[in-house]
């Protein structure tokens, strides 16, 4: 059988079955192998029924004396099997729950092979009994026990996918798998001491003993993490080798206008970042560039800063954001800062008629518009700019890395010389920035905040540039955790804010009631507020089901002050920037990650104007209230984001921080932290090997195809 063959067409698995393992992911045999245990079993000590002892885990084997079914339970509707074993020193009662079929199979005189917990049986005068068994299968009449123990995979597994039909189908399918050929190089193999590919699969199955265990596993993350460097740093190679880049000249007059015009300095970190952006403009490779910083560090004024740098060099700038709301306040923002300077800004959005969006193709084909401030509007076909120097992405981690190089590419290749440069990059050029074949700069941003060395893994195709320092006259958000029976006082003290002219936001988990679940929906608490304790207040609305041009309305109302209490959803996660809202109510808190109420949370603060943020929760589980507390002790995104991985496992980490990118099967960017830093070392050292590159292009294409289907053979 081949890893891309048709997983219906192993043995067991016929189209019913093939339907199940589908909503699963699995529909190939590759992804029946990569669909690794969540635990594993010790099955490898086999103890006679005279040494079983109650409150403990245990594998034994017994052979069936007699069987009984009874019926218990409510009603008695539940049917209750219960064996008892002998094995010569002792005897087991094992009992089964609706499970009445079983009565067929288990008959006297059978041998089985059973492993769970051991208690004292019911009523049993001392009688020992498993009750909870959690694997068995009967014995062949030649079948010794001791053939039978050994680690036992526990597979994630459903009502209809039982452990049982895991086990036995990989089996099955490591049975008919040709040997798994290498792909990792075998000089890197060897300098890390991993296993075979073909020996670690087999042994993450069904390992012989925990060592080799682990020695499986680490190989097969080591792989995964390797793999996808490899390709995220081929992108970046390529980028370099391949595409000539915009040398831009010097800060001129544009620049220091708009530095002098801020009404503030920028932080250190600010210029830090500013400078490593200058450098790579003035650069003949093509930027590309991650600037990473917590929400409210003040990326948008370095993003306006080097639009304005590629404006003065005879360019076109776009900036592209993941929602209208922020795309408009981001246009609303340049337009006031940039018109009295003499640069041409315009917006781009879908929510615009055929005729404005004409308008706008038409300006920009003919270098009318210096910079465009969109949506995902900036990647249709019908876009064309005359000479696009520079792309910026907001919120890099809302786009896939497929949208981000169709924005680049629409600075496609052109003859068009330095004579379309506008009147400011004729004032302060003194030779040609341009190449004819140049490929636009790229700087894209984030605030997600994660460790520096993640960062380096995850955007490894980008230089990466954090600002960590908050500007100054920032207020510090305090942050309580409160009980539901709190609210009362809650509400109270928002009505008191608003009265002295400040503004809320009401973050609620879901949209509308739904049937069986007892969260508050914004809707209901939209109406419960306006036609409560805020009847004389204005109460606004907003969630992920309006219309964009309703989402619009309500926002523009609450930043014109129109609207003194918004009701909504984390569609504002990203959103306006209101300074006027110096608080915000978080219900069930619990149901959202850190990550996301640290995103949440940066909706205020923005102002003059102390800022409280209250998570409301009613969490019983200590992990909840832990990652709450967090939430309460410190404003700092970055220590949030590791608190966050470390409190929920990494999960699909890398495609929720970079949409295009695998999800991780096997490895755990926090607990292998060690095999990540050797797996990018590996990466580095194959890229600039002739050697070995050749070999991983063509596993990098054929394992990761719709992932890195920008990398070439070239």
């Amino acid at each position: 059988m081949q890893l891309t063959d048709d997983i219906k067409y192993l043995k067991g698995i016929g189209p019913k079955k093939a339907a199940q393992l589908a909503r699963l992911g699995i529909r190939t045999a590759y992804d029946l192998l990569t669909y690794f245990p969540r635990a594993y079993e010790d099955q490898s000590v086999l103890t006679p029924f005279g040494e079983l002892q109650p409150g403990t885990q245990a594998t034994t084997a017994g052979t069936i004396m007699s069987v009984q079914e009874r019926t218990g339970g409510r009603q008695r509707r539940m049917t209750i099997l219960t064996a008892t074993l002998g094995d010569g020193t002792g005897f087991l009662q094992v009992t089964w729950f609706n499970q009445k079929y079983l009565k067929q199979k288990l008959k006297p005189g059978l041998r089985l092979f059973v492993t769970g917990k051991v208690e004292y049986a019911y009523g049993g005068y001392g009688q020992l009994a498993m009750a909870q068994v959690s694997s068995w299968q009967i014995l062949g009449a030649d079948d010794a026990p001791e053939q039978k123990t050994g680690i036992v995979p526990i597979y994630p597994a459903t009502e209809q996918l039982n452990q049982h039909f895991f086990r036995k189908e990989t089996q099955q399918l490591l049975a008919d798998l040709a040997p798994l050929p290498d792909v990792i190089p075998a000089s890197i193999a060897q300098s890390y001491h991993l296993l075979p590919r073909d020996t670690a699969f087999r042994q993450l199955h069904y390992p012989p003993n925990f060592e080799t265990l682990k020695a499986a596993r680490r190989t097969l993350a080591f792989e995964e993490l390797y793999l996808i460097q490899c390709g995220l740093l081929l992108l970046k190679k390529q980028a370099r080798e391949q595409q000539h880049g915009i040398r831009h000249l010097e800060n001129s007059r544009l620049v220091a206008a708009v530095l002098t015009a801020l009404p503030f300095q920028l932080t250190h970190d600010q210029q830090q970042v500013w400078q490593e952006i200058v450098h790579d403009m003035q650069s003949p490779e093509p930027m590309r560039r991650l600037v990473q910083g917590d929400v409210g560090s003040g990326k948008t004024v370095i993003a306006m800063l080097a639009l304005v740098k590629t404006v003065e060099n005879g360019y076109q700038g776009a900036l592209m954001a993941p929602t209208e709301i922020l795309a408009a306040q981001h246009y609303e923002s340049f337009q006031q800062q940039l018109t009295p300077l003499g640069i041409h800004v315009g917006f781009l959005s879908g929510r615009l008629t055929k005729k404005q969006r004409e308008a706008i193709y038409a300006q920009l084909a003919a270098h009318e518009l210096d910079i465009v401030i969109g949506t995902h509007a900036l990647i249709q076909d019908d876009v064309h700019f005359a000479r696009l120097g520079l792309v910026v992405t907001d919120e890099q981690h809302r786009f896939g890395i497929g949208q981000r190089a169709a924005l680049e590419q629409k600075g496609a290749p052109t003859d068009q010389a330095a004579t379309n440069a506008s009147p400011e990059a004729d004032a302060c050029q003194s030779q040609p920035a341009v190449r004819a074949t140049a490929t636009p700069d790229v700087l894209v941003m984030t605030a997600t905040p994660i460790p520096r060395t993640l960062t380096l893994t995850v955007y490894g195709d980008l230089d990466v540039s954090q600002i960590k320092e908050l500007p100054p006259g920032r207020q510090p958000i305090r942050t309580f955790v409160r009980t539901p029976d709190c609210r009362p006082l809650i509400y109270k003290y928002v009505h008191d804010q608003l009265a002295a002219g400040r503004q809320a936001y009401v973050v609620c988990p879901r949209i509308e009631l739904t049937e069986g679940s007892d969260l508050p929906s914004a809707e209901e608490v939209f109406d419960e507020l306006r036609y409560g304790i805020f009847h004389d207040q204005q109460v606004g609305l907003v969630h992920g089901k309006m219309k964009a041009s309703e989402k619009e309305a309500v926002m523009q109302a609450f930043y014109a002050n129109k609207i003194q209490l918004l009701v909504a959803t984390t569609v504002i996660e990203v959103g306006v920037n209101v300074p006027n809202a110096s608080l915000m109510v978080i219900e069930h808190a619990e149901r959202f990650g850190l990550a996301q109420l640290h995103q949440l949370r940066g909706r205020i603060g923005r102002g003059p104007y102390k800022s409280y943020c209250i998570l409301v929760s009613e969490g019983k589980s200590e992990t909840a209230r832990e990652r709450l507390q967090i939430m309460a002790e410190t404003n700092d995104g970055f220590k949030l984001a590791e608190e966050d991985l470390r409190l929920r496992g990494p999960g699909q980490f890398f495609g929720q921080l970079q949409h295009g990118l695998p999800d991780l099967k096997i490895a755990d960017v926090l607990g292998d932290m060690d095999i990540l830093l050797e797996a990018r070392q590996a990466a580095l050292a194959t890229l600039a090997s002739r050697e070995t590159l050749p070999q991983i292009i063509p596993i990098l294409r054929q394992q990761y195809h719709e992932h890195f289907e920008h990398i070439t053979n070239n």
